[in-house]
């Protein structure tokens, strides 16, 4: 099997999504193609309801507009069940729960998606914690994956994004506004 790679189309994925923001498209399939024309950061995690997870869905739904203002759309994936999605979405944030996100959230129960983006603990029925930028070709610009203990962070998101869009040469610890090498 072949996995997701830089610089070539991001695996396809047709998933049943959980989408607090549009309730009416809440359960509809929503597949690569309907970003098309749009930046993507579809990430993985581990499970609904675990300690970490909603550190990472808050933090980008905290800064969705941040997102929005640079023409990128998130999209958060496990392989927990659509049903799993919507009683964490209505869980109280106090109780570790999610409520008030504000982006979707895809139910790749089958964890054939996970697979193919190289994230799927095999036995276990669990994604690591993977990052993937989307261009809006559809192309996979980039790509990282961690350890199930570290949450990734927002702000480098959102840097990477950019750095993308900026099509240079950007140095290490660049930031949006400073100049590129080439």
């Amino acid at each position: 099997m072949s996995y997701a790679k830089i610089g070539t189309p991001a695996p396809h994925f047709s998933l049943p999504i959980l989408d607090p923001s549009e309730p009416e498209n809440s359960g509809k399939i929503r597949s690569l193609a309907d970003y098309k024309g749009s930046w993507l950061a579809f990430f993985f995690y581990p499970a609904d309801f675990s300690l970490l997870c909603p550190t990472e869905i808050l933090g980008f739904s905290d800064r969705k507009q941040e997102f929005d203002e640079i023409g990128c759309q998130i999209l958060g994936c496990s392989t927990d069940t659509y049903f799993t999605h919507k009683a964490w979405l209505a869980t109280p944030r106090e109780k570790n729960g999610i409520a008030g996100a504000n982006f979707p959230i895809a139910a790749d129960h089958s964890g054939e998606i996970a697979r193919a983006y190289g994230v799927l603990i095999e036995g276990k029925h669990l994604a690591h914690r993977g990052l993937f930028l989307i261009d809006p070709a559809g192309v996979l610009r980039y790509s990282v994956i961690t350890e199930l203990h570290i949450g990734r962070s927002t702000d480098e998101t959102l840097r990477v994004v950019q750095a993308l869009q900026t099509g240079g040469v950007c140095p290490s610890d660049w930031k949006p506004g400073k100049p590129t090498l080439a």
